[in-house]
């Protein structure tokens, strides 16, 4: 078993994996998506940016889940906020923090082996899935016993709380 911080950089991206139990990926391929299976632990993060406010929000780990199936093509892609996605897999959440909440990053950073850079940590963001190590992943659990709870009562919220991107007309 692997565990991976599970990289999401827009809210209507946490909506369609909360509202679907599932993960998409992009067309493009990645070694770390290829690697993945059934039982891998994912760790999902929100970035900055996420949440259209970097100024307010952080990164923060909001969750925990399980692949529940393999990493396959879908028949047709996924469109969200814009952005195609050409494969994915089911996954089962475990906890979740409540909205806009959870395990800020950056102050975990120095403790974090998978971040060997710790001026440019962010940089390792930039894809779907960041691998992380044993203690890693021990830490980050130990962080989220704290503040997070069953998803089943806190998904209903999410949902309700993040509105899709305006998509501007080129009119406007």
């Amino acid at each position: 078993m692997s565990a991976y911080l599970l990289i999401l950089g827009e809210r209507e991206a946490v909506a369609w994996v909360l509202r679907e139990s599932r993960m998409a990926f992009p067309p493009t391929s990645r070694s770390e998506v290829n690697r993945l299976k059934v039982g891998d632990e994912l760790f999902v993060l929100t970035t900055r940016g996420c949440w259209h406010n970097p100024t307010r929000d952080r990164t923060r780990v909001i969750g925990l889940a399980t692949v529940t199936s393999p990493v396959v093509p879908y028949d047709e892609p996924v469109t969200i906020a814009g952005r195609d996605f050409t494969r994915g897999c089911d996954i089962r959440p475990h906890t979740l923090t409540p909205y806009l909440t959870g395990v800020e990053l950056a102050p975990l950073v120095p403790r974090l082996v998978a971040f060997p850079d710790k001026n440019a940590w962010s940089i390792r963001l930039r894809r779907p899935l960041l691998e992380l190590g044993e203690s890693d992943a021990g830490l980050l659990t130990g962080e989220l016993d704290g503040v997070a709870l069953d998803p089943a009562e806190l998904i209903p919220g999410y949902l309700s709380a993040i509105r899709p991107v305006r998509q501007t007309d080129a009119r406007d």
